[in-house]
């Protein structure tokens, strides 16, 4: 088994999903939230999780539909994305904190390019470093009582435009601009979020909003700007054991310019997403989740998965 078979994916702070008709994807569970909050605590703290999301399922709309069933000068046939991301947080024990997300993707896509009447089959397969993400983070507030601790935050900060987007295929055929693994541009990111720990029934839940929009476009392509929200709960049972259980909405708009597809990418997406934990100990544990679409609504013809899946393992350094 190649080590490269993974791919560009989410920051902890900051799930997102890339749609386009060529399938390229993240999965949106939010890993920043599977324990007590260790991404937001003082000190430092790493969370490294794989995801895999195999998207086979072509669909126009809201309905599924079979490959070149709806006539394209591409048929998207399958992309498969294998995602791994290493992510380092600091809090300064004063309300502020930082986070780096910094991930590296192989990525493997195949379509039927229609030309003059001959259908000529075209893949990719690629291993490469994604964009980089750094998100600053302020509590702004805290409550609740010592066994229900709350707090409450925004989150502010840049997806960097450090991956490659001129990535190309043995016969020297570049990917679509939504298959590679950098967008080229930098984005700003903005958010906030709510978090409470319910300690005499070891429980805890969040909700978390987060709106990305791209600052610039690069090489007649700019990314469709993206609003995502998040809720979950955690119910810890047996030794060191927790249920895991998130709802995950995303937003996107169409990309746009002379190198996007703006009829085939953005739409809206509602999965739900269940999961364990378990804690090794008191500072590391590991988690995994599968996540279910519920709702998937296309702009155009795109390629989805029918679920995804995903696992990590994350705490605190010192």
């Amino acid at each position: 088994m190649k080590i490269c078979h993974l791919a560009a994916a989410l920051a902890a702070l900051f799930p997102a999903l890339a749609s386009a008709s060529c399938g390229a994807a993240f999965c949106t569970v939010n890993t920043n939230w599977t324990t007590q909050s260790a991404l937001l605590a003082p000190g430092p703290a790493f969370d490294v999780h794989y995801e895999y999301i195999d998207q086979d399922q072509p669909m126009a709309g809201g309905d599924k539909v079979a490959v070149g069933q709806v006539p394209h000068h591409h048929d998207e046939v399958a992309t498969v994305n294998r995602n791994l991301v290493a992510t380092w947080s600091r809090g300064f024990g004063n309300g502020w904190g930082v986070t780096v997300s910094a991930p590296l993707g192989d990525r493997d896509h195949r379509h039927v390019h229609n030309h003059h009447g001959e259908q000529i089959g075209e893949s990719w397969s690629f291993t490469e470093p994604g964009d980089v993400r750094v998100v600053g983070r302020y509590q702004v507030a805290s409550g609740g009582d010592l066994l229900n601790p709350s707090d409450s935050g925004v989150t502010f900060g840049l997806k960097l435009p450090t991956g490659r987007f001129t990535v190309a295929n043995g016969d020297n055929e570049r990917a679509e601009r939504s298959l590679q693994p950098g967008t080229g541009t930098t984005d700003l990111i903005l958010g906030a979020y709510r978090h409470q720990r319910r300690n005499a029934s070891d429980g805890a839940w969040f909700v978390q909003a987060q709106y990305q929009h791209a600052v610039d476009s690069r090489a007649g392509y700019k990314p469709g700007a993206q609003f995502s929200a998040d809720a979950g709960v955690r119910k810890g049972f047996g030794p060191g054991f927790g249920a895991l259980l998130q709802l995950n909405f995303v937003h996107k708009r169409a990309d746009s310019g002379s190198a996007a597809e703006p009829a085939d990418s953005g739409g809206r997406y509602l999965f739900l997403s269940p999961g364990l934990s378990y804690a090794i100990n008191g500072r590391l544990q590991v988690y995994g989740f599968v996540q279910q679409p519920l709702v998937r609504h296309v702009n155009g013809v795109q390629l989805t998965a029918d679920r995804a899946f995903l696992a990590g393992v994350s705490g605190q350094l010192w």
